[in-house]
């Protein structure tokens, strides 16, 4: 019996996560492609993407910067919109924009007297002087775990240590409770010199 509740568990963790990323794959593909109906299966998620692949295209060649520019202050100033349009505006450009927020992964000391440091990313490194403090303080935002969410901390330059690691892997090994490994040759090397 333990046996085969061994190998129900161990195909649970080979079957699991197939099946709920081909779901939410699916669920994503057919309300995109419900959007614009057509009778041919996937013409619709097609048009899609080729509208704005073309408004891209449209923005970052024939619109210039100052149109750009003032179309983001006219929206900015409209009270409730501009709370949700500034908001997805700053998370789509950290993450995939030009100026992405989340390349400098680090460690904080967030308590003086603590050996325990937060995994964070440095996102802005002005704020101290901004407000006129007297220590130069970085801006680190700290993901949860299993969560969309994070904290932010202002923190003494002296208590951040960079990380010499792909931020992209820190992101998943942050967000996945420290269970996904990094393939970077130095945290592998590492690992295996603190396995007991």
């Amino acid at each position: 019996m333990n046996s085969i509740i061994k190998y129900l568990l161990q195909g649970l963790l080979i079957v699991a996560p197939i099946a709920i990323t081909v779901y939410l794959l699916y669920e994503v593909f057919i309300v995109l492609d419900g959007l614009i109906p057509f009778d041919v299966p996937g013409l619709g998620i097609v048009v899609i993407l080729a509208g704005i692949t073309l408004i891209g295209f449209i923005a970052s060649h024939l619109i210039s910067e100052r149109l750009r520019s003032w179309f983001d202050r006219i929206i900015r100033k409209a009270p409730v919109i501009s709370l949700v349009y500034t908001a997805v505006t700053d998370v789509l450009n950290a993450l995939v924009g030009e100026k992405r927020s989340f390349k400098y992964p680090v460690l904080v000391q967030t308590e003086a007297d603590s050996s325990v440091k937060r995994i964070g990313f440095v996102t802005h490194r002005g704020f101290g002087k901004q407000a006129k403090l007297k220590e130069e303080y970085l801006t680190v935002y700290c993901p949860h775990s299993y969560a969309i969410s994070g904290i932010v901390f202002l923190v003494e330059k002296s208590r951040v240590e960079p990380l010499d690691l792909p931020a992209a892997d820190v992101m998943k090994y942050v967000i996945s409770g420290g269970v996904t490994r990094m393939e970077d040759p130095i945290f592998l090397e590492n690992e295996e010199k603190s396995t007991p």
